[in-house]
């Protein structure tokens, strides 16, 4: 399925899923559970499906008895989920009106958990709350026939969407279970979690060992390679992780519990990855607690008796309970062993924190495992604006001398792609770009250029797809003027409308005959070039030089038609009516006209980039990456990213904010995408207009009240 269908189709279930929340005055979070259980559901019932066909394929079958009945042990062997006829989505969409449907989802769940211990009181069983009109609503809408054919990928990411979607209007919590993906890709793409235990001691709805997930299958691994645990303390969301993780064909060991006082799985430097977005700012933590003031997983110092005292923050911040937390539960670099990697997400304020947590700090820079650290902007999270910081650490380098004293720091706040007026993300290249300025501070250069090269290729091949569009729409536009201009030279000259319009159609003429050469130069670059930087940079600037005039002669092309399809002739009626204005067919030139120029000039309303966009854009994607970095190696790039040295940490007061190293870009930035600008400062209006209907509602709503 294409983004743009997957797109219609998430919003079209979301808008149906909603009218749960709608039509039964319920909270977000109180409808979430029981719409992201029909998902789960939806998908168990595929998958069901397709392996039953390959097991019943490969039965043995003995000429009697004939072949054996299914057992759950088939299903497990193929790593799917076994089904009770009752819990077959089939057979609840099929169940007659009359019955309680919510009931029978129930049933339905409880079946699904006698089988498997993992989901023993995870599921939603609270569907009796809804009336049943709209539950058989939902389970038709999710009954549709691209969803019964739908498999494991398309519904991790309508999953995912939906957690999305809960965590904007303010579901479990304010959002706390879901952390944006792009943060998550980030950290999974930086600390590489490719073997051995995998840990999430915040794990939320398990967002890190999904995108984990799709990290090893890009890289053509499989997910058997690491062992995903996870604990959480709200009983909510750890029945999210684990239906998010089944969801996606994925195992772990989910376990409830609070991090600051328990360590279910006892994992203190036994995990080779780590990766959490923990709760920012939390106060009250308990810390006379005697598991709390003997934990392992906290830094130490020893005194002449070798007695030891773990390090504690005085204030009453959490936030470095958590920072030691991700270095104490990493295995320690001996016997020739990598050493483990983590990844988090931190307030901004943690960097420069003073005190007893600068000391903390100072320790941990010490250790020479902090790796790498990107500080990013406003608005990634959907309940808070406020910036944050994502910490690397990589006990690897605490035995390399060399290593041991850098750090990276990458400021990536004026990097961001902004979605609504109120939450930006990273596009995949602005992610693919920061990666590889990770990869070649690390000294490996081939994701660099492995991205450069991917850019280059896909700018080339869309530069070859936007030549034979350019070259169809030229070939439309010249036949509609041919068509459109003679039948206006017969119609009667005495008409001040027709003279006007043919003035016009003149003047178009013109500027028709100078757009074609811009097309026939395009074409002719395309033509002719390679695949490089310096081939492309031609192309995408004509690209960027042809949409406008492009768009306006076409504009002014479809107006004139428009026009002349409402003048009257003598007889008072419209032309549009007339037999010869019937006989030219425009409606079928004019839908081929409009289909070429949305190809090649793409679909705002539907946010939809076309070819010549989408051309200029990847060449812009590689030109980022060269300009910065030209010969494939790190550099320093004022503004963006710095290796510093210890000494250079402790002449800061070890401050490990990015900002304070990096510097003020002040050089004329040539990629400025002022377009893009426009778009972003468009959304903020939409924003803005919408935050202003919403409160005049509210305040007509206060006077009813008032009865003012």
């Amino acid at each position: 399925m294409q983004g743009k269908e997957l797109r219609k189709l998430e919003a079209e279930l979301w808008k149906a899923a909603d009218q749960l929340r709608a039509n039964s005055k319920l909270t977000a979070s109180e409808y979430s559970m029981p719409v992201l259980g029909l998902i789960f559901l939806r998908h168990a019932y595929n998958r069901y499906l397709k392996v039953r066909v390959e097991i019943e394929k490969n039965l043995p079958s003995h000429p009697q008895r004939g072949k054996r009945a299914l057992t759950k042990k088939d299903f497990e062997e193929k790593n799917a989920m076994y089904l009770p006829d009752n819990a077959h989505f089939a057979y609840l969409v099929a169940l007659p009106e009359e019955k309680n449907i919510g009931e029978e989802i129930e049933k339905a769940m409880r079946a699904i958990e006698e089988e498997y211990d993992s989901l023993n009181g995870v599921l939603p069983k609270n569907y009796s709350i809804f009336d049943n009109k709209l539950l058989i609503e939902l389970l038709r809408i999710f009954n549709k026939e691209f969803l019964q054919k739908a498999e494991g990928d398309l519904f991790g990411k309508i999953y995912e969407y939906f957690l999305n979607k809960f965590a904007m209007t303010g579901a479990q919590e304010g959002g706390e279970f879901f952390t944006p993906m792009s943060l998550v890709q980030t950290i999974v793409n930086v600390i590489e979690p490719d073997h051995g235990i995998v840990f999430d001691p915040a794990c939320g709805s398990a967002g890190m060992f999904v995108q984990t997930g799709y990290f090893l299958e890009k890289e053509g691994m499989s997910s058997e390679r690491v062992l995903f645990k996870g604990q959480e303390k709200a009983e909510t969301n750890t029945k999210l992780a684990k239906m998010n993780l089944a969801v996606h064909g994925l195992e772990g060991d989910i376990q409830l519990g609070n991090t600051f006082y328990e360590d279910k799985h006892e994992l203190a430097a036994k995990c080779d990855f780590v990766m959490a977005n923990p709760p920012f700012n939390v106060d009250g933590v308990d810390k006379g607690r005697e598991f709390v003031k003997k934990d392992s997983r906290l830094l130490f110092t020893k005194d002449e008796k070798g007695s030891v005292t773990r390090l504690l923050p005085k204030n009453d911040n959490a936030n470095y309970l958590w920072i030691q937390y991700f270095y104490g539960y990493l295995k320690p670099p001996v016997n020739g062993t990598k050493g483990g990697r983590a990844g988090f997400v931190m307030a901004s304020s943690a960097s420069d924190a003073g005190h007893s947590e600068k000391d903390i700090r100072e320790k941990l820079v010490r250790t020479g495992a902090v790796d790498v650290m990107i500080a990013i902007g406003n608005n990634f999270f959907y309940t808070r604006s406020l910036p944050c910081t994502l910490w690397f650490f990589d006990r690897a380098k605490e035995n390399d001398k060399k290593k041991s004293d850098k750090v990276l720091m990458l400021d990536a706040r004026k990097i961001y792609r902004k979605v609504t007026s109120k939450v930006n993300d990273f596009s995949p290249e602005q992610l693919q770009n920061l990666i590889c300025v990770v990869n070649l501070y690390r000294g490996n250069g081939k994701r660099f250029t492995e991205t450069v090269k991917t850019y280059l290729e896909t700018s080339s091949n869309l530069a070859k797809e936007t030549s034979e569009t350019t070259h169809k729409l030229q070939k439309c536009i010249q036949l509609l003027f041919k068509t459109f201009t003679t039948y206006l030279t017969k119609l009667d000259k005495e008409n001040n409308q027709i003279n006007q319009l043919i003035t016009e159609i003149k003047v178009q003429t013109e500027e028709a005959v100078e757009l074609y050469k811009l097309q026939d130069e395009l074409i002719t670059e395309i033509k002719k070039s390679k695949v490089t930087i310096d081939s492309l940079e031609k192309i995408a600037h004509k690209c960027k030089s042809l949409r406008k005039p492009q768009d306006k002669l076409i504009k002014q092309l479809l107006d004139a038609i428009n026009t002349t399809s409402k003048i009257r002739d003598n007889k008072d009626q419209p032309l549009s009516k007339s037999k010869d204005w019937k006989d030219l067919n425009l409606k079928e030139q004019i839908d081929e006209l409009k289909s070429l120029q949305e190809q090649l000039s793409g679909n705002p309303e539907e946010e939809e980039p076309g070819l010549l966009h989408e051309t200029e854009y990847f060449w812009k994607q590689a030109h980022w990456l060269t300009s910065r970095f030209p010969d494939g190696k790190y550099v320093d790039i004022e503004g963006l990213c710095k290796v510093v040295t210890q000494k250079e940490i402790e002449s800061k007061d070890w401050s490990l904010s990015p900002g304070r190293y990096v510097g003020v870009d002040t050089s004329t930035d040539e990629d400025f995408d002022y377009e893009e600008r426009l778009k972003e400062i468009s959304i903020e209006l939409n924003g803005l207009h919408e935050e202003a209907a919403s409160l005049v509602k509210q305040i007509h709503k206060n006077y009813k009240e008032l009865a003012i």
